[in-house]
């Protein structure tokens, strides 16, 4: 995808030499908020496509979620407004600005549209694709603006001397803002560079706006704590390593995850992904091929979810309707339609799949270790394999 938004990119100058605008990125614009609110957005453009920060701020998709995935007041708590404005307006001008979303001022205030929806789905879907959107984005900005090297300089430099190379690189980034546009907080800029090293260091395994460690995806978003990347003792399961608390948050923001990742089926797909005698009638139904209680882990994960029928879902995927149970034989099924889905889907240059999560997926599901360089051909017949030989 990364070629795609390059090519989408390369048809404009980011120069900020000659925009005189530092806020081509600011503080909130990490990439799990900026993936949030390209989200509510797609949420409500369907029945508002010009719309102002406002609007979405009304909206109960923006309300309910904003709290479940920032663990913040209600967003239309009088008191939490600067927190929110600044989670919506950055944002959504960072987007603007790369020409994601259109914008002009109406009667004082900010109008926004979108520019290229397909953009904006991508980066909608999950917060790895915002990651690859934004080090593009940067990536360009810089570059056009003549300051790329100085990150280049840094990685060469940090090896000899970490906090001197980091400090020399804030002072260039300082002296270029200052010197093209109106910003001249020392504050505000170095803040505002945190996300822009941050995102670059990942991508080139260097330390990034602190620490003397090698900057990781994890710790580039604003809601850093997750279980899957908490540091903790292999003995120790994920609920004893978590307070209770921090658990029931977790299963909250899980879950926000999950029906996102439902929405996208629902959107990609519109008649059952299984071909059998029971797939007549409408596709109602997103079932999760390795259940979500026992598997929490992947229970987001757009590859292991697959639509059916109510008929296949409930009498076949579940026999009896008994969501607990999984019927093997039907589990197989599932998972070489999905893999079917998949192919299609990533031959007609889609990008809703990777064949890596795949994969990752059936890795964790049967307790296997497919190699990710394997073809859709050799995963069907290994995993018709394990299953005729369980």
């Amino acid at each position: 995808m990364r070629e795609q938004i390059n090519k989408f990119l390369a048809q404009f100058d980011f120069d900020v030499r000659k925009s005189k605008d530092a806020r081509f990125v600011d503080q909130k614009c990490t990439p799990d908020i900026v993936c949030f609110v390209a989200d509510c957005v797609l949420n409500m453009v369907s029945t508002k496509p010009l719309f102002v920060i406002n609007d979405i701020w009304k909206t109960q998709y923006f309300i309910q979620n904003s709290r479940v995935v920032f663990n913040k007041p209600w967003a239309d708590d009088k008191k939490a407004y600067n927190e929110y404005n600044k989670v919506l307006s950055q944002p959504l001008k960072l987007l603007a600005y790369a020409k994601v979303l259109n914008v002009s001022k109406v009667n004082a205030s900010l109008t926004f549209s979108v520019n290229n929806e397909e953009l904006l789905d991508y980066i909608s879907r999950k917060d790895r694709n915002t990651y690859n959107f934004l080090y593009c984005y940067f990536t360009k900005v810089l570059k056009d603006s003549g300051f790329l090297k100085n990150l280049e300089e840094y990685k060469a430099e940090q090896v000899k001397g970490l906090n001197e190379a980091r400090e020399n690189l804030y002072e260039k980034y300082f002296r270029f803002i200052t010197g093209n546009t109106p910003t001249h907080s020392r504050l505000d800029i170095r803040r505002m560079f945190h996300k822009i090293l941050n995102i670059y260091a990942v991508e080139n395994n260097v330390p990034g706006s602190k620490g003397k460690f090698v900057m990781t995806f994890s710790e580039t978003m604003y809601n850093k704590k997750n279980w899957r990347d908490i540091n903790k003792e292999k003995s120790v399961t994920r609920q004893e390593a978590l307070s209770a608390e921090d658990v029931e948050k977790q299963e909250v923001i899980n879950a926000y995850y999950v029906q996102k990742a439902i929405a996208l089926i629902k959107k990609t797909h519109k008649e059952s992904e299984v071909n059998d005698y029971w797939s007549a009638g409408e596709a109602t139904q997103v079932h999760h091929i390795f259940t979500r209680s026992e598997f929490p882990e992947i229970a987001h994960y757009v590859e292991n979810l697959i639509l059916l029928t109510a008929t296949q879902h409930n009498t076949k995927a579940h026999p009896s309707n008994r969501t607990q149970q999984i019927n093997k034989d039907y589990q197989l099924t599932c998972l070489l339609a999905k893999s079917d889905s998949i192919e299609k889907s990533l031959n007609k240059g889609e990008f809703v799949y990777r064949k890596e999560s795949f994969i990752y997926v059936i890795n964790k599901g049967l307790s296997v270790e497919f190699s990710n360089k394997i073809d859709f051909t050799t995963i069907k017949s290994e995993l018709t394999k394990i299953y005729n030989t369980a």
